[in-house]
C-alpha cells in the first residue's frame, strides 16, 4: 500500500470520475491516459460503477480506485471489480478494516482532529480532506499538519485550476481529488478529445512552479 501512496504521490491529481454509463469508461480511460494522468477514482454514485472500474482496471496500465464507498458490501464490489484503492466521504470502520481484509488502501474522509485521529487509531496515515473547499481549505490542512505531523491528505471538493497549487504547495498533501478535468456533460457528450486536452491541461498546472 505505501507502493499505492507512491504512485498517487507521483500522479499528483487524482480524477474523480462519475459515469452513467459503463460504456464510457474504455474512451474515459483512454482520455485520461493520453492527457497523462493514468488515474482514476470512480465513484459509487451510479450503478455503472463496477462495470467502469473493471473496463479501466483490465486494462492494466491505470490506477484505478472506487470513491464515494460507503459500505463493507461496496468494498466487495469495488475490489472484484479490480479497483486498488477505496475512497470515502467519511470515516467508517467497517469499510477501513474490510479494505484492510483485501489488501487494498483505504482513504476515508476526515477534516477535524477528531476524526484524523480516528483514522490514526485505524493504522491510517493518510486520510482524504473532504468537502476541501467548505471545510477551511489549504488553511485548515496547514494547521492539522502541525499536531499530525505524519498525517497526508488528499483534498478533494472545490479543488480547481484556480486553488489547485494553494493545496499542493503544502508538504503534508499527497495528492489533489477533483473532477473538472473529466466535466459529465463532456463524458456524456462523447467528447473524450476534450478530455484528453483538459486532463493534460491539469497535468501540466499542477507540475508548473508554484505561484509566487
Amino acid at each position: 500500500m505505501a507502493d499505492l501512496l507512491a504512485q498517487l504521490s507521483a500522479a499528483r491529481l487524482v480524477p474523480v470520475v462519475v459515469l452513467d454509463d459503463a460504456a464510457d469508461a474504455a474512451p474515459l480511460a483512454q482520455a485520461l491516459v493520453d492527457g497523462g494522468l493514468p488515474v482514476a477514482e470512480v465513484t459509487f454514485r451510479t450503478a455503472a460503477a463496477a462495470d467502469a472500474i473493471r473496463a479501466m482496471a483490465d486494462r492494466g496500465d491505470m490506477l484505478v480506485g472506487a470513491g464515494t464507498v460507503l459500505t463493507a458490501e461496496q468494498v466487495d464490489t469495488a475490489v472484484a471489480a479490480g479497483a486498488s484503492y477505496v475512497v470515502s466521504p467519511g470515516t467508517s470502520r467497517a469499510v477501513v478494516e474490510r479494505c484492510a481484509e483485501h489488501g487494498v488502501l483505504a482513504l476515508p474522509g476526515a477534516v477535524t482532529a477528531t476524526e484524523i485521529q480516528a483514522a490514526l487509531e485505524l493504522g491510517l496515515t493518510t486520510v482524504k480532506f473532504f468537502p476541501a473547499g467548505t471545510s477551511g481549505g489549504a488553511p485548515a490542512i496547514a494547521a492539522l499538519a502541525a499536531p499530525f505531523g505524519g498525517v497526508r491528505f488528499v483534498p478533494t471538493g472545490g479543488v480547481g485550476p484556480k486553488n489547485l497549487h494553494e493545496y499542493l504547495a503544502l508538504p503534508a498533501v499527497a495528492a489533489v481529488g477533483g473532477s473538472w478535468m473529466v466535466p459529465k456533460d463532456r463524458i456524456a457528450a462523447g467528447d473524450f478529445a476534450a478530455v484528453r486536452e483538459l486532463t493534460a491541461e491539469a497535468v501540466a498546472l499542477a507540475g508548473s512552479p508554484v505561484p509566487a
